[in-house]
């Protein structure tokens, strides 16, 4: 077995290179990864070489959305299986914190999370992670569908945030990846009223097609009246911003309704001039979201089962080897890519 890893060596440039095979360490296994998708934070190191503070250390591996096929079991390893089928959950907790001890791990100060500094991340043929972070999927599941679990669970995350139950009607800010993501979750729950906002008539198209009642790009249409004409004037029980702008983010407060929330889904980097007079006289909850907690058995159970179907997503591929015009391809094309996906496995 061989070893080869696709980094990240300077702002948009990927390259192959060789690295030393990993060992499975106690409790750990070895993945053989099959397929890896490209996420919101892999393009911001691949075109800027940093989110924030967090500075890509060149070379660096990036990729956290992975499915693969155990290939090697660490000493006391037992719920898996050499050739089992493994969807990876990308973030490693202490486990011995209090918020790890309370179950809100993914809000570990010592979290190690594939791809963000310093930690390398999948875009590699083999990877040591923890078993009981590898979950297997069931036969009716693609690896596609495996790798695509990790965006799903931030979708599901937010949703479940936001407290979306059944009836309820939401509004979604931004119809990318996670938009969608979270456009799905919000259905499996239940929520029976749904407008999704975009700019681009591509990604709306999208939305439509995956559940949206009303999709609205506000260059054309006023947002706010299709939000009220839909619930009747009250506004939406849960508002999500997914596109991670401060422009959307601002007008948040007029779409959501009296005792409603607002989940924060997209990273917004840049200072919003918020009304929080408005917001206190709707007495409305603020939810920001951080990646995902105690979610993916539950989500392979609703892929397999169809309660979730990602089949709609159709991915682009691209080949391993030709990583870096994935991620090209991905920024050159991002007002119309839902998902990009690389096979690895070679």
């Amino acid at each position: 077995m061989q070893n080869r890893v696709a980094q990240l060596t300077a702002i948009q440039k990927i390259e192959m290179a060789d690295a030393p095979m990993p060992k499975a360490g106690p409790g750990e296994v070895v993945v053989k990864t099959e397929y890896c998708g490209i996420c919101g934070s892999d393009m911001h190191f691949y075109t800027h070489g940093s989110i924030g503070k967090k500075v890509a250390p060149f070379p660096f591996i990036l990729g956290h959305e992975c499915s693969g096929y155990v290939a090697e079991l660490g000493e006391g390893v037992t719920t898996l299986k050499v050739g089992d089928r493994v969807a990876l959950e990308p973030g490693v907790p202490c486990g011995r914190c209090e918020l790890c001890r309370e179950g809100l791990y993914n809000l570990c100060p010592d979290v190690r999370f594939m791809a963000a500094p310093p930690f390398d991340g999948a875009l590699q043929n083999y990877l040591a992670h923890p078993a009981d972070l590898c979950f297997r999927l069931p036969d009716s599941m693609t690896m596609q569908e495996g790798a695509m679990l990790e965006p799903l669970a931030v979708g599901m995350h937010a949703a479940k945030r936001g407290g979306v139950t059944m009836g309820q009607s939401v509004c979604i800010l931004g119809s990318g990846t996670i938009g969608i993501m979270t456009l799905l979750a919000c259905k499996a729950l239940g929520a029976t009223r749904i407008v999704v906002s975009d700019l681009i008539e591509s990604r709306l198209e999208s939305a439509k097609a995956f559940g949206a009642d009303v999709v609205v790009n506000p260059r054309e249409q006023d947002l706010e009246a299709a939000v009220m004409e839909l619930t009747g004037g009250a506004g939406c029980d849960v508002v999500f911003e997914t596109a991670g702008s401060p422009h959307t983010m601002v007008d948040t407060w007029k779409y959501v309704r009296r005792g409603g929330v607002i989940t924060l889904v997209g990273n917004i980097t840049a200072d919003v001039p918020y009304s929080f007079l408005e917001i206190s006289r709707k007495e409305v909850d603020i939810r920001p979201v951080f990646r995902y907690r105690n979610l993916y058995p539950m989500l392979i159970e609703a892929v397999a089962s169809g309660k979730i179907d990602l089949s709609g997503i159709r991915p682009r591929e691209f080949p391993f080897e030709e990583s870096d015009a994935a991620f090209r391809y991905t920024a050159n094309n991002a007002q119309e890519v839902i998902k990009t996906l690389i096979r690895v496995s070679e």
